[in-house]
């Protein structure tokens, strides 16, 4: 059972898929056994939630304690890559 995450920005450089490309965002997947919240993904890859402008899991916008499930995917983006965000909810 996996996640699929995909870091963005400066924090693609905490990940040994980190190429040097800029603009390529790291792709990985985590295996879910121990994981039930976004937190728990930045803890295992050693980001400190401060290090976080926001994030999306399913694309939809998501905070640090969203649980997570098999075959989630979850988008990090880091403060240099912030954006103001408004989820504009489909009016049909």
């Amino acid at each position: 059972m996996t996640l699929l995450v995909k870091l963005y920005g400066d924090l693609r450089e905490k990940t040994l898929q980190f190429n040097g490309y800029h603009g390529v965002t790291s792709t990985l997947n985590i295996e879910i056994n121990d994981i039930k919240h976004v937190l728990d993904i930045l803890d295992k890859l050693n980001i400190n939630k401060t290090e976080i402008s926001h994030i999306f899991v399913n694309s939809k916008y998501s905070g640090l304690e969203k649980e997570v499930k098999n075959g989630d995917r979850i988008g990090i983006f880091p403060k240099r890559m912030g954006l103001l965000f408004v989820e504009i909810k489909d009016p049909f």
